[in-house]
Protein backbone atom coordinates (compact mmCIF):
# COMPACT_ATOMS: atom_id res chain seq x y z
CA UNK A 1 0.00 0.00 0.00
CA UNK A 2 2.54 2.27 0.89
CA UNK A 3 5.96 2.31 0.23
CA UNK A 4 7.57 2.68 3.62
CA UNK A 5 11.45 0.89 4.38
CA UNK A 6 12.22 -0.98 7.79
CA UNK A 7 14.28 1.97 9.05
CA UNK A 8 11.38 4.64 8.13
CA UNK A 9 9.07 2.11 9.89
CA UNK A 10 12.02 2.45 13.06
CA UNK A 11 12.45 5.80 12.87
CA UNK A 12 8.28 6.32 13.33
CA UNK A 13 7.95 4.32 16.15
CA UNK A 14 11.13 5.78 18.14
CA UNK A 15 9.46 9.31 17.42
CA UNK A 16 6.01 7.65 18.67
CA UNK A 17 8.14 6.45 22.02
CA UNK A 18 9.28 9.97 22.72
CA UNK A 19 6.04 11.72 22.14
CA UNK A 20 3.20 9.53 23.09
CA UNK A 21 5.23 7.62 26.08
CA UNK A 22 5.49 3.87 26.73
CA UNK A 23 2.99 3.88 28.87
CA UNK A 24 0.56 4.84 26.27
CA UNK A 25 2.14 3.44 23.05
CA UNK A 26 0.71 -0.03 23.57
CA UNK A 27 -2.84 1.37 23.46
CA UNK A 28 -1.95 3.66 20.43
CA UNK A 29 -0.18 0.55 18.78
CA UNK A 30 -3.03 -1.60 19.56
CA UNK A 31 -5.70 1.01 18.26
CA UNK A 32 -4.00 2.25 15.12
CA UNK A 33 -3.46 -1.81 14.06
CA UNK A 34 -7.20 -2.26 14.46
CA UNK A 35 -7.81 0.98 12.41
CA UNK A 36 -5.60 -0.22 9.97
CA UNK A 37 -7.23 -3.19 9.77
CA UNK A 38 -10.63 -1.82 9.40
CA UNK A 39 -9.18 -0.03 6.67
CA UNK A 40 -7.95 -2.87 4.86
CA UNK A 41 -11.40 -4.46 5.13
CA UNK A 42 -13.01 -1.64 3.88
CA UNK A 43 -10.47 -1.55 0.43
CA UNK A 44 -11.01 -5.24 -0.13
CA UNK A 45 -14.76 -4.63 0.18
CA UNK A 46 -14.88 -1.85 -2.17
CA UNK A 47 -12.41 -4.46 -4.46
CA UNK A 48 -14.90 -7.05 -4.79
CA UNK A 49 -18.08 -5.22 -4.91
CA UNK A 50 -16.26 -3.52 -7.87
CA UNK A 51 -15.44 -6.83 -9.32
CA UNK A 52 -18.75 -8.11 -8.69
CA UNK A 53 -20.11 -5.32 -10.46
CA UNK A 54 -17.86 -5.74 -13.22
CA UNK A 55 -18.75 -9.75 -13.67
CA UNK A 56 -22.47 -8.41 -13.60
CA UNK A 57 -22.25 -6.02 -16.35
CA UNK A 58 -20.24 -8.87 -18.24
CA UNK A 59 -23.10 -11.68 -18.00
CA UNK A 60 -25.58 -9.04 -19.00
CA UNK A 61 -23.51 -8.31 -22.56
CA UNK A 62 -23.23 -11.88 -22.54
CA UNK A 63 -27.16 -12.12 -21.89
CA UNK A 64 -27.79 -9.56 -24.61
CA UNK A 65 -25.50 -11.53 -27.29
CA UNK A 66 -26.87 -14.83 -26.44
CA UNK A 67 -30.84 -13.13 -26.94
CA UNK A 68 -29.92 -11.41 -29.66
CA UNK A 69 -28.41 -14.58 -31.65
CA UNK A 70 -31.42 -16.63 -30.42
CA UNK A 71 -33.46 -13.54 -31.73
CA UNK A 72 -31.18 -13.81 -35.35
CA UNK A 73 -32.09 -17.70 -35.33
CA UNK A 74 -35.51 -18.15 -34.44
CA UNK A 75 -36.11 -15.39 -37.45
CA UNK A 76 -33.97 -17.41 -40.20
CA UNK A 77 -36.27 -20.22 -38.73
CA UNK A 78 -39.26 -18.44 -38.79
CA UNK A 79 -38.30 -17.23 -42.56
CA UNK A 80 -36.88 -20.88 -43.67
CA UNK A 81 -40.75 -22.07 -42.43
CA UNK A 82 -42.44 -19.29 -44.06
CA UNK A 83 -40.71 -20.30 -47.42
CA UNK A 84 -41.22 -23.89 -47.22
CA UNK A 85 -45.12 -23.42 -46.37
CA UNK A 86 -45.00 -21.50 -49.54
CA UNK A 87 -43.16 -23.99 -51.80
CA UNK A 88 -45.95 -26.63 -50.29
CA UNK A 89 -48.72 -23.99 -51.15
CA UNK A 90 -47.46 -23.23 -54.63
CA UNK A 91 -46.99 -27.56 -55.20
CA UNK A 92 -50.62 -27.72 -53.92
CA UNK A 93 -51.68 -25.13 -56.28
CA UNK A 94 -49.86 -26.71 -59.07
CA UNK A 95 -50.94 -29.79 -58.20
CA UNK A 96 -54.54 -29.08 -58.26
CA UNK A 97 -54.57 -26.65 -61.20
CA UNK A 98 -53.25 -29.83 -63.73
CA UNK A 99 -56.35 -32.38 -61.99
CA UNK A 100 -58.32 -29.62 -62.60
CA UNK A 101 -57.46 -28.59 -65.85
CA UNK A 102 -57.02 -32.95 -67.04
CA UNK A 103 -60.76 -32.86 -66.13
CA UNK A 104 -62.90 -35.97 -67.34
CA UNK A 105 -60.44 -37.19 -69.89
CA UNK A 106 -57.88 -38.33 -66.90
CA UNK A 107 -61.00 -39.83 -65.32
CA UNK A 108 -62.12 -41.72 -68.49
CA UNK A 109 -58.67 -43.24 -69.18
CA UNK A 110 -58.20 -44.23 -65.42
CA UNK A 111 -61.40 -46.08 -65.87
CA UNK A 112 -61.20 -49.91 -65.00
CA UNK A 113 -61.53 -52.27 -68.54
CA UNK A 114 -61.49 -55.83 -68.59
CA UNK A 115 -57.75 -57.25 -68.65
CA UNK A 116 -56.76 -59.03 -72.09
CA UNK A 117 -55.89 -63.01 -72.04
CA UNK A 118 -52.65 -62.25 -72.81
CA UNK A 119 -52.11 -60.08 -69.87
CA UNK A 120 -53.81 -63.02 -67.58
CA UNK A 121 -51.21 -65.45 -69.05
CA UNK A 122 -48.41 -63.08 -68.37
CA UNK A 123 -48.95 -63.00 -64.48
CA UNK A 124 -50.60 -66.68 -64.33
CA UNK A 125 -47.15 -69.09 -63.61
CA UNK A 126 -47.71 -72.45 -63.53
CA UNK A 127 -45.93 -73.76 -61.11
CA UNK A 128 -48.33 -71.01 -58.59
CA UNK A 129 -51.23 -72.96 -60.25
CA UNK A 130 -50.55 -76.61 -59.67
CA UNK A 131 -50.98 -77.59 -56.62
CA UNK A 132 -49.06 -80.43 -55.79
CA UNK A 133 -45.75 -79.15 -57.29
CA UNK A 134 -43.31 -78.03 -54.62
CA UNK A 135 -41.47 -74.88 -55.09
CA UNK A 136 -37.83 -74.94 -55.44
CA UNK A 137 -35.70 -72.21 -55.59
CA UNK A 138 -33.99 -70.88 -58.37
CA UNK A 139 -30.64 -73.12 -59.53
CA UNK A 140 -32.17 -76.02 -57.43
CA UNK A 141 -32.12 -79.58 -58.63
Amino acid sequence: MFDISFTEMMLIGVVALVVIGPERLPKVARAAGHLLGRAQRYVSDVKSDINREIQLDELKKLRSEIQDSARSVEQSLNSEVQAARQAMTHTAQAVKGETDTSGPSTQATLAPTAPTPAAVASTVTPAADAPDSPQKPAGTV
